[in-house]
């Protein structure tokens, strides 16, 4: 299965809505700080996530942002950061 390295971030506004989103991100990401999240998606894996999100977040007032980054981009980071690697195996549940 070819998964794509994405970032997600979101702004939520309510702390129940902050702390379910968060939930769902986890169950996503490879990696992240506060409300941004590196994760490896497959395409069916992007949807549910998605769809996910969109379940818990109220679109007119909070923000979620889901960039896919270039494939064939050098991933720069700084600090104490970890360079984006696909794993052998992805576990999500």
């Amino acid at each position: 299965m070819e998964r794509r390295f994405y970032i997600a971030a979101y702004d939520i506004s309510d702390g129940r809505r902050l702390c379910r989103a968060l939930n769902v991100l986890k169950d996503y990401s490879t990696g992240g700080q506060k409300s941004v999240f590196e994760c490896a998606l497959s395409v069916g894996e992007r949807t549910e996530l998605v769809d996910r999100v969109e379940k818990v977040i109220d679109p007119e007032k909070d923000r979620f942002c889901l960039l896919c980054l270039e494939p064939k981009a050098r991933v720069r980071t700084m600090g104490i950061a970890v360079s984006l690697k696909d794993s052998d195996f992805f576990y999500v549940g």
